[in-house]
């Protein structure tokens, strides 16, 4: 049987390169994007982390007392206390930094990776006694000396399409600065090297920038050999005033550190699992339908084996050897394609602003168990349920027929089971109509019922194969005799059409239900931006701890065409556990810019200690006008009682909360500063000239953007926009596993039809015949998966309507008809181009040699 086996693995060339391939390409899906997934999220860890390798202690300032006017870096760390924490036993060397974020313009004077502020670096190029600073090895020209000096990393140089000598705008909080390039560094700093960018001034500037003069933000101690860093912390710190400074091991450091860049980064890892899933999901379909049909045509050959005296069990076996064998080699070669897949991913994903941190490819056990699991353990599975109902048939009757069509008792109980999920998962599905909010339990809820769905939409395939293709086969079947014969071979094994539509189904319905929930979202948020905001012009800053300088607003304001700059401040707010936005704006300008409907109170009484809260966030927390809560505002470290004077409309422009500006101000992280300027226009309209006037009046600040009302609203969409990127991803997924399946299936079946197509070139039908008949075979497969995944998905987009009219006010479900008249045509394409290579093969056949093939 062993021998059997290998000569069977070999002798079918052609039918172990298609099955080797089914199986090659689903491990590729499935282990590449698990290790796209892992190379990620290192990478955003990477670009979130400080190396604290070399680093035994780290001495910071500490936060002054609330209410003080002191500043937190100023006299604390200098060059006295530097000199102090040398002398300490166990420290081998001191680094002071000043360390702080700087945005920068690339060449043309568009902003250079500006949506990565937290890898935007800057600090200070510090020399030590041979006049060089090691953390930041030059390469080129010298180090910054003055002020009008600058230098950068390599990787930030080639990436802004910068040389030495250039000037380059800049900002680290507030006006725009104009510095010329002297020298390029290169750096170890993983946040730089994963995709950021690093800016170096000389010790004075970076020290009047980001601490105060004669100051450092940090001091960097190393341990001599033998020290333990714990208790070179301890020392350290009896030498520190203990009010306005602290000692931090560097263990103490990367564990924090870890913590929190697990937290921000582990969003980042999810998204390449859905396409895992989606890819094991939709590759098992490929692979055991494969076996399926390779099994279902060696019958013969089973029952000979029966015949002449091998058991059930050694046939099975020797089924399962095979696909082992076969399974072991597609699996190597599928995760050699899977990393090649890994190393592309990042380019295609990333777009002009927003890349994706480089990193080196990380193989860890995940993927490669993921390899050995599809395609082995899937491999042997889909081998192993065909073997055992192939060798259960009595060897006469195998070889008397072609064909083992399913039982009726069989069919009944797959049409029973099938009956069943579809009841429980659309009833699930429908109980969900009357939520009123996206909650975790109803959003589990709804995968639950989706899931079940799906289930049930693949057991009744096959039973509903015949009624539909019945159905769509009466317009093939007024293009003559092949059209009539395509859809007769379609009918004439509904399972194994139904197996391989169903990828397309599945692939389809996740595609249509995502873009009808993604288009109805996207037009709300659209109705909410555009029915929230009065303004022409938005001018903000990229995160609420930057601030707009007091002069580029006073410019704005005497800018020719503008009306009307109202400022508003943005910050946190912190009440019942959460942290929400809050924005400070002056209540008597505010209904020039803003449009704001209040459900109860009004934004006039807005003052000290009384705020006004969106309808969603009021509506979490139990709360109504005239209720009061407690909570913090920015850095403000001390819980204030506040009253809530209105509930208004979800309004993504005023953000979660309203106050008055002076008390936003008061407590915000730059006190005092404003962080966006809403704009109205003389004549009420946008023009390009008026928005070239406003950059210019910004000085063309890389930390603001400058928006209209309709760049605002493609904005806020731009969630739903990522969302609808993905659910392209997954058709063009879905769209090549199904295009593999339908040329496997269609290959097999030309194999099987060998002496058929001969008696057809024998009775006259030409070449041109055979082909179009097999393009209408594999055109009426798709449109079958196809027609089930729409009206699969777009059910289940209607049914979870309720939990996204519950996170988004004004949702109505709009049908993206261009969408999905897309996704049909794309579908139905793919259907036509998978037939090209079997149906050629087909019309090659030599009449006489396919009559006479046995």
């Amino acid at each position: 049987m062993l021998r059997t086996t290998l000569r069977n693995v070999l002798a079918h060339k052609a039918r172990l390169a298609m099955t080797a391939l089914a199986v090659c390409l689903g491990v590729a899906f499935v282990s590449g994007t698990l290790v796209f997934a892992d190379s990620s999220a290192a990478a955003y860890r990477a670009a979130a982390s400080k190396n604290y390798a070399d680093i035994a202690v780290t001495v910071t300032p500490k936060d002054p007392p609330p209410g003080s006017a002191a500043s937190r870096h100023a006299g604390v760390l200098d060059e006295a206390l530097a000199r102090k924490l040398a002398a300490v036993p166990g420290v081998a060397a001191v680094r002071p930094s000043v360390d702080g974020s700087a945005t920068l313009n690339a060449a043309d004077g568009t902003p250079l990776r500006a949506g990565k502020s937290w890898a935007n670096l800057a600090g200070a190029y510090v020399p030590g006694k041979d006049g060089r600073d090691s953390r930041y090895p030059l390469v080129e020209g010298h180090a910054p000396r003055n002020a009008d000096e600058l230098a950068v990393d390599s990787g930030t140089a080639e990436a802004g399409h910068f040389t030495l000598g250039d000037p380059i705008t800049l900002a680290t909080d507030g006006p725009v600065m104009t510095k010329r390039l002297v020298g390029i560094v290169t750096t170890q700093d993983t946040r730089v090297t994963a995709g950021g960018t690093l800016a170096l001034f000389d010790k004075a500037t970076a020290q009047r920038l980001f601490a105060s003069p004669g100051h450092y933000t940090g001091i960097d101690l190393s341990a001599a050999p033998g020290t333990d860093q714990f208790q070179l912390a301890d020392r350290v710190g009896t030498v520190l005033p203990p009010d306005r400074a602290e000692a931090t091991s560097g263990a103490a450091q990367a564990t924090q550190q870890a913590t929190y860049v697990d937290t921000v980064t582990r969003g980042y890892a999810k998204l390449p699992l859905i396409f895992a899933g989606v890819a094991l999901f939709i590759g098992s379909f490929l692979i055991v339908n494969t076996f399926t049909m390779l099994v279902t045509r060696r019958t013969r050959e089973i029952a000979l084996l029966r015949a002449i005296g091998a058991s059930r069990r050694q046939v099975v076996r020797s089924v399962l050897a095979e696909a082992a064998l076969l399974g072991l080699a597609a699996s190597a070669a599928g995760f050699l394609l899977g990393l090649g897949i890994a190393a592309v991913l990042p380019d295609v994903l990333s777009t002009a602003q927003d890349t994706l941190p480089d990193g080196p490819l990380v193989i860890g056990p995940r993927p490669v168990l993921a390899a050995l699991g599809v395609g082995v353990g899937v491999t042997m599975l889909a081998a192993w349920l065909p073997s055992r109902r192939a060798a259960a048939i009595a060897p006469i009757e195998a070889m008397r027929a072609t064909e083992q069509p399913p039982s009726r008792a069989r069919s009944r109980i797959r049409g029973a089971v099938g009956l069943a999920l579809l009841v429980l998962g659309v009833g699930l599905l429908i109980s969900l109509t009357g939520a009123k909010d996206a909650s975790v339990e109803n959003l589990q809820s709804a995968l639950l019922g989706c899931g079940i769905l799906a289930v049930a939409m693949i057991v009744l395939a096959p039973l509903l194969a015949g009624p539909v293709i019945r159905l769509t086969g009466r317009l093939t079947g007024r293009l003559g005799v092949t059209g009539r014969l395509a859809r007769e071979n379609a009918l004439r094994d509904p399972r194994r059409t139904a197996a391989t539509a169903s990828a397309l189904m599945i692939s389809t319905a996740l595609v249509a239900g995502l873009a009808v929930i993604g288009n109805s979202t996207g037009q709300a948020l659209d109705r909410q931006a555009a029915d929230g905001l009065a303004a022409d012009y938005v001018i903000s800053t990229r995160t609420p701890t930057t601030s707009i300088d007091p002069n580029a607003a006073h410019r704005v304001a005497g800018t020719t065409g503008v009306r009307t700059a109202a400022a508003v401040a943005d910050s946190t707010l912190f009440i019942g556990g959460n942290v929400r936005q809050i924005s400070g704006i002056d209540p008597t300008t505010a209904d020039t810019v803003l449009r704001l409907h209040f459900l109860s109170g009004s934004a006039t009484d807005l003052g000290p200690g009384r705020i006004a809260l969106s309808e969603a966030v009021a509506r979490e927390h139990g709360l109504h006008t005239g209720d009061r809560i407690q909570g913090h505002i920015g850095r403000s470290q001390h819980p204030t009682q506040y009253t809530v004077v209105g509930v208004y409309q979800d309004n993504p422009v005023a953000h979660d909360a309203l106050g008055a500006r002076t008390e936003v101000q008061k407590n915000s992280f730059t006190p005092g500063s404003v962080q966006r300027l809403l704009i109205r226009t003389d004549d009420g309209t946008a023009t390009r000239a008026l928005e070239d006037r406003l950059r210019t009046a910004v000085g063309n600040n890389p930390l603001l953007t400058v928006q209209d009302r309709a760049a605002l609203v493609h904005e806020a969409a731009g969630t739903v926009g990522n969302l609808l990127t993905l659910t392209y991803g997954l058709l063009a997924l879905g769209l090549v596993i199904t295009a593999l399946g339908i040329v496997n299936t269609l290959a097999m079946s030309v194999a099987e039809r060998t002496r058929e197509i001969g008696v057809l070139r024998a009775v006259g039908m030409d070449r041109a015949g055979i082909r179009r008949m097999i393009r209408l075979e594999s055109l009426t497969i798709a449109a079958f998966g196809t027609l089930l995944g729409l009206l699969g998905g777009v059910f289940g987009a209607w049914a979870v309507g309720a939990l996204a009219n519950g996170a988004v006010a004004q949702y109505t479900l709009a049908l993206p008809w261009g969408t999905l008249l897309l996704v049909c045509l794309l579908s139905l394409a793919i259907g036509v181009a998978a037939a090209v290579v079997p149906a050629h093969r087909a019309a090659a056949l030599s009449p006489l040699e396919a009559v006479a093939t046995t």
